[in-house]
């Protein structure tokens, strides 16, 4: 007995120790339940209004006083208001630590209330309460299930969701009890298939709910978005929580707003992130719709959470010459070159038949090579499939890629050096060699189109050039000729990946005249993905659709580390735990396995082992065929949508219906789920049947034994082939299933060992036989974990990308946040005065320097050095950075005193004589453009013209950060897709990527602080030279006048040679931002597109007391922020 089943029998394992845990809670809530049965309807709702205050009270004293010191906070200079903001920051973090305090002391009694308040709707066909002003707004609304009857307000047990009426008949059961406590907790439930995880999540919704922070119920489409939260809607409602789904709503609507605003708000993970992302592109805070993220349950949370994780949701919009595109330009070329290797790698194939057959040792290596050679070339080619699976053959590829992969794949050049390219088939990745470069050309093309410069050696070499001029010339001719051919390889490449590693109906289908991708773990279309990089481009022109224009990244952002931003995240899902470990890493979630209701009666049976794909199809439909004749339903699994037509018509053959559901047909999923459970229906689904659907069985159809599951190939990740197996089986009923396996298969040609290879041809597998035995089983599922532990540590590599470029988006955002709703931009202003004087003086820190300060002063900051010379001589660094801060700050207050004195006669002539009200527009110019402030003159007469000084900030801020920011993000698209070339300088485009993005983002920062107060330095009112009437409309004084912006009113009476005076015209309505121009999309592929990460931006470490910085700076002992693993005084900090 090994040491950790000894410990198991002592502590138990770790389900039942989280089961321990749970049950007194369990208890308790049970406890209470034969009170509640004696209370009224009234005083059922009551005992939640109670709790409701009482949260409400807990938090008051932190809501005061947060709201007292905002309101004073505006009133001091911008050096004294941190110690403010830092007092706000701890109340809101004492509130959220007393919310948790006291769910956890209401939660029996809210958990029991919602138990009973099912169990009542489930018992009557109407319950009858005192009507409230919402049971009344929900009956204006049309609602179907409540009614009022004088001041009666009924509640129906039935009601419409997703598009058919249901009728209440649920109650919790006491493991659901279970579940919803693990949700509350912040941890993964993990239920099997029937065990209602959606009435599970009612109980931690409702909870959290009534802390009015709000709670976001997240589903993986929007039909289960829509249809839950009309279905569980009504119980929440009955209690008085607002309940609202975005998917029904358009976005940057007052509608998707509201909908936010809800105590609980339904909506896909998309849809989440893509809002996040325009609240980040918001000129307004009219136009932000999200609330702080404060808790969200994510239904099929493996999905989310693991599958789609890094695929990266991205805003873009047109770029210029975007239809610029090559790939139908050289697709000509590849085509040639593919069809030349296909011709060759058939010529090899059958060269190495010929040679293994032979009895000579030395002949039969030299077959084994060709043999190898053929896979590196073709490895997806049907005839090596099929001669791989014969006895011996794969054993003798793996002993022969083994001996080449030797000594850092030092004689692999004898293997590829014939072929026109060379595949990797397990990391998606094609080469071209030499002669693949030959054949690419054309003849008259030059040799060289296609191959890349060494333009290090290159640039070396010109600079012997003495003349000036000529070298840089030069320099720039080659640096030109560089790009254009790093872009035409990139073409090259995305096209071979294109035409070897992705196959219609199997990644993609073709819909609409468009390429649309197929999740590999559902089946199911995924409208609106994209792969990056340039490869859906090259697969539309491979397939002859259109080429869509290339776009430009606006706004983007993993769903990973969007749900990372949550307060408090759980999740469900029937399938977590063979990923426990890798949830507990990147998201510090405990998965939690929840016991069923009832002993499940499912019989699972070891796999049925075939030599050839067309013996293990025959063995398929004979298996049909019997189970049918059975009057059992049977659920056949494919793994793509050519599998599932070749199955159906090979059952049309022996004249048995099937009906099919997959990518094409994917709209039938809703009646093809409702038949799947009749006796003797065979359905043939890819993936999709695997996850989420519901097939409910028949009386007659359990006495037969119920639902059949047949699993036509094993899927690389055990959690795909756990969910299929789910489908049977539900709260006790009986079933089976069985997963068929050939060694064609992808998971057994691609990570089967020489040891499971060598075992299969020791039992010695002839022509139609089958293996099945438990330790065949047990070697295929350790394949699977091998899979899985590829791809996790694939997927712990781009965390790097993904983490350094959270952080540098998460310090952007921070700050455009701040400007947009103007909190904190004083502070934000004086940190990037401080940064900018700091790398001022440590750039002109030479005594000779002084005239080159002087100059930069003026143009930066529009200032004077407040020292002379000499005294600059003399200076310590830190006496220059002070001196200059406070000249700085001193001219900035300045000119905001400049703008509040031009503005307040202004203000003060149309607020006291003609009694204006309303918004208008203030015009603010920097000397080069002239922003028209919006302000409300009301603020602005109360607070001394200081808000249109805050409105100029912001705005300056705002445009300045975007700006900037769309510039960033393009140049990260460029270093992304030009670090690859590395890899062929043997150098790592991880640590490139990183160091190149860091000195990106540095120069952006640099950049912005640069801009943003060379703008504030020269801003002032505009006002026209020549004197004029005053143009003036405000919407109090013309409610019912069409909104003309430039309309003009007399002005009053001056007197003679008047002083210029500003303009005021009334602000036209708000409008929200126009996203008409932008695409919401999700790139494939997130192993591709994780190098969109940047570093985040490094300060340097502080060396006297200066303003507190929102970002972090980097100590000079501190790691490199780089990744070099150097310190940071060894590194970038080398001349800080």
């Amino acid at each position: 007995m090994s040491l950790t089943s000894f410990l198991g029998k002592i502590f138990g394992n770790k389900s039942q120790r989280d089961l321990r845990e749970i049950k007194p809670i369990v208890d308790k809530i049970n406890a209470l339940g034969p009170g509640l049965k004696e209370l009224s309807n009234d005083q059922l709702r009551h005992k939640i209004d109670e709790v409701r205050a009482d949260i409400a009270a807990s938090i008051k004293a932190d809501e005061d006083a947060i709201a007292e010191i905002r309101g004073r906070v505006e009133d001091l200079p911008f050096d004294q208001r941190q110690p403010l903001w830092d007092d706000i920051d701890r109340h809101e973090k004492n509130i959220l630590d007393t919310l948790e305090t006291e769910l956890e002391k209401h939660l029996p009694i809210v958990f029991a209330t919602m138990r009973e308040t099912a169990a009542r709707f489930a018992a009557n066909e109407t319950v009858e309460v005192t009507a409230t002003d919402m049971d009344r707004e929900l009956a204006a609304q049309g609602r179907d299930f409540v009614t009022i009857e004088g001041d009666k307000a009924l509640w129906k047990n039935h009601w419409m969701a997703g598009g058919n009426e249901i009728t209440w008949d649920m109650v919790h059961y006491d493991v659901q009890l279970i579940g919803g406590t693990v949700l509350t907790q912040g941890k993964i439930a993990e239920m099997a298939t029937g065990e209602g995880k959606t009435l599970v999540a009612t109980l931690p919704v409702f909870l959290r709910s009534l802390s009015k922070r709000g709670v976001h119920v997240v589903t993986v489409n929007d039909y289960l978005s829509k249809r839950d939260s009309e279905w569980m809607g009504p119980l929440y409602m009955f209690h008085g929580s607002t309940v609202d789904c975005i998917d029904k709503h358009r976005p940057n609507t007052p509608a998707r707003r509201k909908a936010y605003e809800c105590d609980i708000t339904f909506g896909t993970n998309n849809e989440f992130g893509f809002d996040y992302l325009r609240d980040n592109m918001a000129m307004s805070p009219a136009d932000m719709v999200q609330r702080k993220h404060y808790y969200a349950i994510v239904d099929e949370v493996d999905s989310v959470l693991i599958d789609d994780a890094r695929t990266p949701l991205i805003i873009s919009g047109p770029v210029p010459k975007g239809d610029d595109q090559m790939f139908n330009e050289y697709k000509p070329n590849v085509e040639k070159v593919f069809q030349a290797q296909r011709r060759l790698v058939t010529q090899i194939l059958s060269e190495a038949k010929e040679k293994i057959k032979s009895e000579d040792k030395e002949t039969r290596k030299e077959g084994e090579l060709l043999l190898f050679r053929a896979y590196k070339g073709l490895p997806k080619y049907g005839p090596l499939i099929k001669f791989l699976s014969e006895e011996g053959m794969k054993n003798a590829l793996l002993k022969t890629e083994a001996y080449y992969l030797q000594d850092n794949s030092r004689e692999m050049p004898i293997v590829t050096d014939p072929l026109f390219f060379v595949i990797d088939e397990k990391n998606r990745s094609v080469e071209l060699t030499d002669k693949g470069f030959d054949v690419l050309t054309d003849r008259n093309q030059d040799p060289q189109f296609f191959v890349l410069p060494d333009i290090a050696a290159k640039l070396s070499e010109l600079e012997n050039i003495a003349d000036v001029a000529e070298r840089q010339e030069k320099k720039d001719a080659a640096m030109a000729d560089y790009a254009v051919k790093a872009e035409r390889v990139h073409t090259v490449t995305q096209l071979l990946k294109a035409y070897t590693l992705f196959e219609k109906d199997n990644e993609y289908v073709i819909d609409d005249n468009k390429i649309k991708i197929v999740d590999e773990q559902t089946g199911r279309i995924m409208e609106g993905r994209r792969y990056s990089d340039g490869l859906h481009q090259a697969i539309e022109a491979k397939e002859g659709v259109k080429v869509e224009a290339a776009t430009q990244t606006f706004a983007t952002i993993t769903l990973q580390n969007y749900f990372r931003m949550y307060h408090k995240l759980s999740g469900m899902t029937g399938t977590a735990e063979t990923e426990a470990g890798e949830l507990w890493d990147i998201y510090k979630l405990d998965v939690v396995t929840i016991p069923t209701n009832r002993p499940v009666a499912r019989i699972d049976m070891d796999d049925r082992v075939y030599k050839t794909k067309k013996e293990k199809y025959a063995a398929v439909i004979e298996e049909i065929v019997r189970l049918r004749d059975a009057g059992r339903p049977v659920l056949v699994g494919t793994t793509s949508v050519e599998i599932s037509e070749l199955l159906y018509r090979m059952l049309q053959m022996r004249h048995i219906d099937a009906q099919v559901l997959n990518a094409k047909l994917h709209q039938k999923e809703a009646q093809v789920v409702a038949l799947a459970g009749r006796a003797g229906t065979v359905t043939i689904a890819t993936n999709m049947a695997g996850r989420g659907t519901d097939i409910k069985l028949t009386p007659e159809v359990k006495e037969a034994g119920g639902l059949a599951i047949i699993g036509t190939e094993r899927h690389e990740s055990r959690r795909v082939d756990r969910q299929l197996r789910g489908r049977s089986g539900r709260q006790g009923d009986p079933g089976s299933s069985v997963f068929y396996v050939s060694f064609e298969d992808q998971l057994m040609r691609l990570f089967a060992t020489d040891r499971v290879m060598k075992m299969l041809d020791t039992l010695g597998l002839k022509e139609g036989e089958m293996i099945e035995s438990k330790m065949v089983t047990r070697a295929i599922e350790n394949a699977q974990k091998r899979v899985e532990e590829n791809n996790f540590g694939i997927r712990k590599r781009l965390l790097e990308y993904d983490d350094v470029m959270n952080k540098q988006r998460t310090y952007i955002y921070n700050r455009r946040h701040h400007a947009l709703l103007g909190e904190r931009v004083g502070i934000d202003i004086a940190n990037m005065m401080y940064d900018l004087i700091e790398n001022l003086v440590q750039q002109y820190d030479q005594a000779t320097d002084f005239e080159e300060l002087q100059l930069e002063l003026m143009r930066s900051l529009t200032l004077e050095a407040p020292f002379t010379a000499e005294e600059f001589t003399n200076m310590s660094m830190e006496e220059k950075v002070e001196k200059l801060y406070a000249a700085a700050n001193e001219t900035l207050d300045r000119r905001s005193q400049r703008i509040t004195e031009v503005a307040m006669p202004v203000i003060k002539e149309w607020v006291e004589n003609r009694g204006a009200t309303g918004l208008i527009m203030v015009p603010v110019t920097d000397g080069k453009r002239i922003f028209n402030l919006r302000a409300d003159i009301t603020e602005a007469y109360n607070t001394q013209c200081r808000s249109i000084v805050k409105e100029w900030h912001k705005a300056v801020l705002l445009v300045t950060i975007d700006e900037l920011w769309k510039e960033h993000l393009r140049e990260l698209d460029d270093l992304r897709q030009s670090v690859q070339n590395a890899s062929y300088e043997q150098k790592d485009p991880l640590v490139i990527y990183k160091v190149e993005s860091f000195h990106l983002f540095e120069r952006m920062l640099n950049s912005l602080n640069s801009k943003t107060l060379a703008a504030l330095m020269r801003g002032h009112i505009f006002v026209q030279e020549a004197p004029r009437a005053s143009d003036a409309t405000l919407e109090s004084e013309h409610k019912g006048a069409a909104a003309d912006e430039s309309a003009e009113v007399p002005a009053p009476k001056q007197q003679e040679a008047p002083k210029a005076q500003p303009e005021v015209r009334r602000a036209m309505p708000e409008r929200p931002n126009d996203y008409s121009q932008y695409t919401a999309s999700k790139e494939g592929l997130p192993g591709e597109n994780a190098n969109r990460a940047a570093a985040a931006g490094a300060g340097r470490g502080p060396a006297r007391p200066q303003p507190v910085k929102a970002a972090p700076r980097v100590g000079r002992n501190d790691p490199c922020p780089c990744g070099s693993g150097k310190k940071f005084k060894n590194c970038h900090g080398r001349n800080a």
